[in-house]
C-alpha cells in the first residue's frame, strides 16, 4: 500500500465552511490526500460578506507550522490569506527551506463579497517575497490586475498577465481565472514556455463563495500525489467546474461551491481511479 500524502493550507477561517482552510480541507479529502492546516487568520465570515478578522500573533503562527513541519512535513503546501508582511516572510523561510516542496499561492486580497482581505502594505511584499517561490500562482482578474498594476479586459491581457507573472516575476507558473470576463469560462495557463487556454461552461449560479480557494486546493492535492502540472491545473478546473454545476443551494449570499459535485458528474477522483 503505497503511504498517502499530505497537504498543507496555510489560511484564513470560515466558519460557515465555504472559504479559506474549511473548502480547502474538504477539497485535499475529496482528492485523497491527508490536509493540514495552519490558521493564519480568524474570520468572521459568511455567504453575505465579511464581519470581522481576528489575525493570529505571529508567534502563535511560527508554532502551528513548528508543530507541522516536525511531524509531518507536507507533499505541497498551499497559501491563501496572508494579510501581513511579517506573515509572507514567516512562511516564506518555511517554503526556501524546501524548495522540493510544491508551493501554490492562491493571492486572496478580496473575498467575493468585495471585502478587503489584505493589508494594502502587504501586497508589494507578496509580490517580492513570495511569488517567486510559487510553482503555481492563480489569481482572478483583480488580482492579477494587482500583481501587474496593469487593467484586465480580454483574453490577450489575460496572457500577458501571466507571461507578467512567470516571466517578469519569477513565478514557475500562473493561472490567470477568467470568471469575471465574458460569458465564457475561459482560465490562462502559462509555465514559462507553453500558453494553454482552459475553457469552461458558465453556469448561471449565485453558489460561487469559495471557488479560488477550491481551485488552489485542487492544484494542492494533485501536486501533492505527483500529478503533472498542466494535468493538475485541468483536473482543478473539471473539479470546481462540477462544484458550481451542482449547487448545494444554502446560504442567504453567495453560496458555497459544492466540494462532492464531481461524483455527481462522473469525473475520476485520480489518475487510474473512479468513484
Amino acid at each position: 500500500m503505497n503511504q498517502i500524502k499530505s497537504a498543507l493550507t496555510i489560511a484564513g477561517t470560515d466558519p460557515t465552511g465555504g472559504a479559506g482552510i474549511h473548502a480547502d480541507l474538504k477539497t485535499f479529502q475529496e482528492r485523497e490526500v491527508f490536509g493540514m492546516s495552519v490558521i493564519t487568520s480568524a474570520v468572521a465570515q459568511n455567504t453575505m460578506g465579511v464581519q470581522a478578522v481576528e489575525h493570529m500573533p505571529i508567534a502563535f503562527i511560527e508554532e502551528q507550522l513548528k508543530s507541522v513541519f516536525d511531524d509531518i512535513v507536507p507533499d505541497a503546501i498551499k497559501t491563501g490569506m496572508v494579510s501581513s508582511v511579517d506573515m509572507m516572510q514567516l512562511i516564506a523561510t518555511y517554503i526556501k527551506d524546501r524548495p522540493s516542496v510544491p508551493y501554490i499561492l492562491d493571492p486572496v486580497m478580496v473575498a467575493t463579497s468585495g471585502d478587503a482581505l489584505m493589508e494594502e502594505a502587504s501586497r508589494e511584499v507578496l509580490k517580492d517575497e513570495l511569488l517567486p517561490l510559487a510553482k503555481v500562482v492563480t489569481p482572478n482578474v483583480p488580482e492579477a490586475e494587482i500583481l501587474i498594476n496593469s487593467k484586465i479586459e480580454t483574453i490577450d491581457d489575460m496572457k500577458r498577465a501571466a507571461r507578467l507573472i512567470v516571466d517578469g516575476k519569477g513565478a514557475t507558473s500562473a493561472v490567470v481565472k477568467g470568471g469575471h470576463l465574458g460569458e465564457d469560462v475561459t482560465d490562462v495557463f502559462y509555465d514559462g514556455h507553453e500558453m494553454v487556454l482552459l475553457s469552461g461552461e458558465r453556469y448561471e449560479t449565485n453558489h460561487t463563495h469559495g471557488t479560488g480557494c477550491t481551485f488552489a486546493a485542487a492544484i494542492t492535492a494533485e501536486l501533492a500525489k505527483g500529478t503533472e502540472l498542466k494535468q493538475a491545473v485541468e483536473l482543478a478546473k473539471e473539479f470546481v467546474s462540477a462544484a458550481l454545476q451542482y449547487p448545494l443551494g444554502i446560504g442567504k449570499g453567495n453560496g458555497p461551491t459544492n466540494h462532492w459535485g464531481y461524483r455527481l458528474k462522473g469525473l475520476p477522483n485520480q489518475k487510474g481511479s473512479d468513484m
